[in-house]
C-alpha cells in the first residue's frame, strides 16, 4: 500500500511538472516576436583574381581587405583564385571595394558582376509548390 502512494505521488509530480512545461511553452509561443536581424544591409561580393592565391598573397589581400571601412572583417574567404567578402551596402559598395584594394597593391583581378540574366533570379533551391515548403511556411508564420 505504501508503494502505491509512493508511485501515486512520483505519477502526479511528474504529471505537474509536464503540466507546468506546456503552458511555459505555450506562453512563450504566443507572446515571441518574431527575429529581427541588425544586419539587414549586409551583402556579399566577390573577387576574381587571374592566377591562383598563395597563402602569402591570401593573408596579405585579407589584411588588405579589412582596412576598408564598411567590410565585416570576419567574413573573408579566400579559395583559388577568388575572394568572397561580406560589406554593410549602406557604407560601401563592391565597386569601391574593389578600387581601394586595387589601390593598395598592383592585384591581376577583376570584380565579379552577377549577369543581368541572373540577377533577379529567384535563389529557393526548394520547390515553392512542395507539400514541404508549404507545411514549413505555415509552422514559420504561425511561431512568428
Amino acid at each position: 500500500m505504501k508503494t502505491y502512494k509512493i508511485i501515486k505521488k512520483g505519477l502526479v509530480l511528474v504529471a505537474g511538472i509536464a503540466l507546468l512545461f506546456i503552458v511555459i511553452l505555450l506562453f512563450h509561443i504566443i507572446t515571441a516576436k518574431p527575429a529581427v536581424y541588425e544586419t539587414p544591409n549586409l551583402q556579399v561580393s566577390r573577387i576574381d583574381f587571374k592566377s591562383n592565391i598563395d597563402s602569402a598573397q591570401a593573408k596579405q589581400i585579407c589584411t588588405d581587405l579589412r582596412s576598408i571601412k564598411g567590410l565585416t572583417s570576419d567574413s573573408i574567404i579566400v579559395k583559388r583564385n577568388v575572394v568572397v567578402y561580406f560589406h554593410n551596402n549602406k557604407i560601401t559598395n563592391s565597386e569601391k571595394v574593389f578600387n581601394e584594394l586595387m589601390s593598395k597593391r598592383p592585384y591581376e583581378a577583376h570584380r565579379f558582376i552577377v549577369p543581368a540574366n541572373l540577377a533577379n533570379k529567384e535563389v529557393c533551391p526548394m520547390d515553392q509548390n512542395s507539400f514541404s515548403y508549404k507545411l514549413s511556411k505555415t509552422i514559420n508564420q504561425f511561431f512568428n
